[in-house]
């Protein structure tokens, strides 16, 4: 049975590296990729990359996948951040012991979700991002990962790449 990753990018403006590197190590490891976002369809990313959302991500169950995981870039600050919807399915994710996992801006969705409270974490190393993890009562860590066996959260673009190691290796 392969294992199966859903990337959640925002409906524009999701960052290329954060969604792309992890994508690589996944499949090359064997694991499906879908991607999902608040609308289907093609989405242009921060710097005119593309990518095609496959399905809306409240219209697929969590529990169908192994990890779940929120990428960033400037649109998921606007679009991602305060979605209820996506709060929820995380939550819900959550408790049925999918894993949860957020780069950059998507680290802070995650952290919105009071599952890190107490925790160490880590984003994008701006004060727009850190200071909603101090919000939300989580310890910021300047790395480019940080992995509980549960959640996992990565920095940006530099951590792109160990970031879709660490999903590989917890998925393993």
């Amino acid at each position: 049975m392969s294992k199966k990753a859903l990337l959640i990018i925002p409906p524009e403006r999701f960052n290329e590296d954060e969604l792309f590197q992890p994508k690589v190590e996944l499949e090359s490891n064997g694991i499906e990729v879908t991607i999902a976002s608040t609308k289907t369809g093609e989405i242009i990313g921060d710097y005119e990359g593309k990518a095609t959302a496959e399905v809306i991500f409240s219209d697929v169950s969590a529990s169908d996948y192994d990890v779940v995981s929120v990428i960033g870039g400037s649109g998921t600050n606007d679009h991602l951040w305060e979605n209820q919807e996506l709060q929820d399915y995380l939550k819900q994710a959550y408790t049925n012991k999918v894993l949860v996992t957020g780069i950059c801006a998507g680290a802070v969705t995650v952290a919105k979700t009071g599952l890190l409270t107490g925790r160490e974490a880590t984003c994008y190393p701006v004060d727009i991002q850190k200071d909603q993890l101090k919000a939300n009562k989580v310890t910021y860590v300047e790395k480019h990962v940080v992995a509980h066996d549960d959640i996992i959260t990565g920095d940006g673009p530099d951590g792109a790449k160990e970031f879709g190691e660490a999903l590989v290796k917890a998925l393993s």
